[in-house]
């Protein structure tokens, strides 16, 4: 299996980052320059089905008008007053991401790691004032093979090495189990447990699906015990899973949603953690914040992406489509695939150990015109953006047919 060889112009550009940034990723070498719904060109101008959506941040496609038109409008007005000041544009978009979830308050940041290091705070600042966790005791539990940013709180939690490596001493208080597993989940919990801090999906960890029931047993076990669930849907949540939020799977409500990623629309970053108000209240003036959370910018950003979702039903699109694929996907007959795994439009197609990582899969699609990447050594992670037509999967479909061939 070749892999992709850059030409002339692309090098350039390929050398360029060498030189001058970080190797603090090992992308494909393929230089992008332009993108329309869910096609990208690079610099050569070859064209691209872009199969990965930016890890679901790109769920309503490229530069969706809407939410152009939206960031266009906000730019000529006002977009950026720090929480100093009030703007016009937050409390519409807090009380529309509000009624999409169904929570009663949320506090907005930008990235998901923030979004994430809010949910601990807040759910650490509960344990201690209303649940009454003795002060420095309060702990949280989290899975193997988690992923939930790269803060250096959170690959503290980290079961892989390489996130830790070189980064401690890091912050206690953070109790581990498998993931998928409910005993191992009850065991763990003591007096001191305050949160239970889990994706309903593993995206990073290779689209690992728990096991049916694991999120509903483990939510009940938090409402007994008096411990917060507290759901990272950043990569799985709005619509990307065939539901508005994959824990809808098993109707479970958590106490605490953590979103990001596709809520700033593959325009701006937006992230924001929200709870009811037991939980969100612990928060008085001082206590947290981000100069750029819930700026008007952002706000009207986030607020167009919600209405696309919402207004162009991509949950339903998801459902659909994700059922076809990944049913399409499960028919080839290949010696190289273990399994394919998923929801909705997050797939996963895990190859066989004897036949190498997935990475040579993922390149000889990109000589295809297909951009998707690996995850966790051996899966080829499958998740377009979800205005993505059918005609387009089943393009697609072909050439991975015989790639996997």
């Amino acid at each position: 299996m070749s892999s992709h060889a850059p030409a002339a112009t692309t090098e350039r550009f390929l050398d360029e980052a060498q030189r001058f940034s970080a190797h603090n990723y090992k992308p494909l070498p393929v230089v992008l320059e332009r993108g329309d719904g869910v096609w990208v060109w690079d610099v050569e101008g070859r064209k691209y089905l872009d199969m990965l959506a930016a890890y679901s941040a790109l769920n309503q496609g490229h530069r969706h008008p809407r939410i152009l038109e939206a960031a266009r409008a906000q730019m000529e007005r006002l977009t950026l007053t720090s929480r100093a000041f009030h703007n016009d544009r937050m409390g519409a978009f807090l009380r529309r991401l509000c009624d999409v979830t169904g929570f009663e308050k949320a506090l907005p940041m930008n990235t998901g790691a923030e979004a994430v290091e809010t949910a601990i705070k807040m759910v650490r600042k509960w344990g201690y004032q209303v649940k009454g966790v003795p002060e420095g005791r309060a702990e949280i539990i989290v899975c193997s093979n988690n992923f939930h940013g790269r803060t250096t709180t959170i690959v503290g939690f980290s079961s892989e090495a390489q996130y830790r490596e070189g980064f401690g001493p890091f912050t206690p208080g953070f109790v581990e189990v498998a993931y998928g597993d409910a005993a191992a989940f009850e065991a763990a919990l003591t007096d001191h447990t305050v949160g239970f801090l889990v994706e309903p999906i593993q995206g990073e960890g290779g689209v690992v699906v728990p096991p049916e029931g694991y999120l509903g047993c483990t939510r009940e076990m938090c409402r007994e015990r008096g411990v917060a669930f507290m759901a990272d849907e950043i990569q799985t949540g709005l619509g990307r899973t065939g539901r508005m939020f994959c824990c809808d799977w098993e109707d479970v409500r958590p106490d605490v949603l953590i979103v990001g990623k596709a809520l700033g629309g593959g325009v701006y970053p937006v992230s924001a953690a929200l709870a009811d108000a037991e939980f969100m209240d612990v928060f008085h003036p001082g206590d947290h914040g981000s100069t750029f959370g819930g700026n008007p910018l952002g706000a009207a950003v986030g607020h167009a992406s919600l209405d696309v979702i919402v207004d162009e039903g991509l949950v339903e699109r998801s459902a659909r489509l994700g059922a076809w694929f990944m049913d399409q996907l499960r028919g080839i007959d290949s010696p190289h695939v273990k399994e394919v795994r998923g929801r909705g439009l997050m797939i996963g197609v895990e190859i066989h150990a004897a036949s190498g990582p997935a990475r040579p899969f993922c390149e000889a699609l990109q000589d295809r015109g297909i951009l998707a990447k690996e995850t966790h050594h051996q899966v080829i992670r499958f998740a377009p953006p979800l205005v993505i037509e059918r005609e387009d999967l089943a393009w697609a479909l072909e050439h991975v047919r015989q790639v996997l061939a």
